[in-house]
């Protein structure tokens, strides 16, 4: 841990992954939900793509829990608090794949936002690691975004 980083940079930088892990934790869920249930014309590819999508952010979720350790702070893993803390909902899988594209989307979409004010506090608050993490993931997201927006053209 940088010793430089004082106790409440420290603490909103990791609220600032707290809400990222419980995002991208409910994003994960609903990406997979969705895999196991879309159906149609485009099922191979949209079934390969969620699961790209869930399979990807359930490895970020181990690199904000880390780095919130790395802070000195607990993680708080239950899924109960993602929903809770999360700024993303959750879906059933009873939607039909224009729909849930256009959800998938949307949260990705707003996972690189949330990203890139977390890369901007971090910067603001001297912490390069967190700032160059929510950098790379606003990034990872927008490609996503790209991908899912791409099958509604």
């Amino acid at each position: 841990m940088n010793s430089e980083l004082n106790r409440t940079v420290l603490d909103n930088t990791v609220n600032g992954l707290e809400l990222a892990l419980a995002s991208t934790a409910v994003a994960t869920a609903k990406a997979q939900n969705f895999h196991w249930n879309v159906t149609g014309m485009a099922f191979v590819q949209l079934h390969a793509l969620f699961e790209e999508i869930y399979a990807e952010h359930f490895e970020a979720q181990d690199t904000f829990a880390e780095r919130i350790r790395m802070l000195g702070h607990a993680v708080d893993g239950r899924q109960s608090q993602h929903l809770e803390k999360s700024v993303l909902a959750e879906a059933d899988g009873a939607k039909n794949p224009e729909e849930m594209l256009l959800d998938l989307a949307s949260d990705q979409e707003r996972l690189s936002a949330l990203l890139l004010q977390l890369a901007s506090a971090a910067d603001e608050e001297g912490d390069a690691v967190t700032n160059d993490l929510a950098i790379e993931r606003a990034h990872i997201h927008d490609t996503f975004a790209w991908k899912l927006r791409a099958h509604l053209a």
